[in-house]
């Protein structure tokens, strides 16, 4: 399983451990999203953050849609079929993706790509940046519900 990891809130008045815990996933800025996995550290490290970030398990459709439009190399170059089929095995973003999503490739793991994906601020804006999403805010676990504030914000 991949999650989709996205940075809500800003920097002020934050934590030592937070901050430290953040730029280990490296969501140093608001609106920034990280593709991490699902392991037991990973789920410790979004409880540690979870009252500045939200997340919740990418589909493959989105996750294509994501990788194409926001995926970028050094030198804010997009990420194309042709480099990608130069610097992996795979022919084509879509394959790519598939095997992000199949667990098969990790995403920070293709050379000289960058580990994030600058997102605009959604439209419409967010829940309410200072609730959970339980309580019809935007913080915390939101299951299948990142899609489509990840849409919003494509």
């Amino acid at each position: 399983m991949v999650y989709a990891v996205i940075r809500v809130r800003g920097t002020v008045n934050i934590k030592p451990q937070i901050k430290k815990t953040m730029e280990l996933l490296n969501l140093t800025r608001a609106n920034h999203c990280v593709l991490v996995q699902d392991t037991p550290s990973t789920k410790g490290m979004l409880q540690i953050a979870k009252d500045y970030v939200t997340w919740g398990e990418i589909n493959k459709d989105m996750l294509k849609k994501l990788i194409q439009s926001r995926g970028r190399l050094a030198g804010d170059k997009p990420l194309t079929d042709t480099y990608v089929s130069s610097a992996t095995s795979f022919k084509t973003v879509d394959a790519m993706a598939d095997a992000i999503f199949d667990q098969k490739f990790i995403y920070k793991e293709l050379p000289e790509v960058k580990p994030l994906f600058r997102l605009s601020p959604p439209a419409k804006g967010y829940e309410g940046i200072k609730r959970s999403f339980v309580n019809k805010g935007a913080l915390g676990y939101r299951g299948d519900e990142i899609n489509q504030l990840l849409d919003r914000m494509l």
